[in-house]
């Protein structure tokens, strides 16, 4: 765990990332920055990251749930890994396509993830599990940060729009209510 657990903002990568998506998310944009502006200071309070490790988070962090929108589906973990897929390779970091790849799609698993080569996807579901049980499950985070960073980055509506995004797919989907939990 990371001992400092300061709280990140106005993060440029994050920042540009995102930027360039805001037409799309429309008016989930704030919900959505401020999520991964949540879990991304989550993550980075679980772990203490070398420079590479915080830039993998990052990246991560704004491609995770993004196909939400750039696609329309609640099954929204493939497209979000293309997403993800296409920024590296533009940025030629397609070395970490693969582990971007797993943190992306092992986010909502529901027990932990264990390959001790890619320990960043453990941190990275932790960070989004803290964010997506609004603080309830901690992950060994205190409390105080946890409710801090929630200050700092308002809910703005993110995890309502979550439910009715969920409630619209399960009424068209209802034999594949959670396509996006992995066990």
């Amino acid at each position: 765990m990371n001992t400092t657990m300061t709280i990140e903002d106005r993060i440029a990568e994050v920042e540009e990332i995102l930027e360039a998506y805001r037409i799309e998310i429309g008016r989930d944009y704030v919900g959505y920055k401020n999520h991964v502006y949540r879990m991304v200071n989550f993550c980075l309070a679980l772990r203490d990251c070398s420079a590479e490790e915080r830039t993998k988070v990052l990246i991560a962090g704004c491609f995770h749930d993004l196909g939400i929108w750039t696609s329309s589906t609640f099954n929204y973990l493939p497209p979000s890994q293309v997403l993800a897929r296409v920024y590296l390779q533009q940025h030629e970091l397609g070395r970490w396509v693969a582990e971007i790849e797993l943190m992306i799609a092992m986010h909502h698993k529901l027990s932990r993830y264990r390959d001790p080569r890619y320990p960043l996807v453990e941190v990275f579901r932790q960070g989004d599990l803290v964010d997506f049980s609004l603080g309830i499950v901690r992950c060994g985070l205190p409390a105080a940060y946890i409710q801090a960073v929630k200050r700092h980055f308002p809910n703005e509506g993110f995890h309502l729009r979550l439910v009715q995004l969920e409630g619209k797919w399960i009424s068209r989907h209802p034999s594949n209510p959670l396509p996006i939990v992995k066990l």
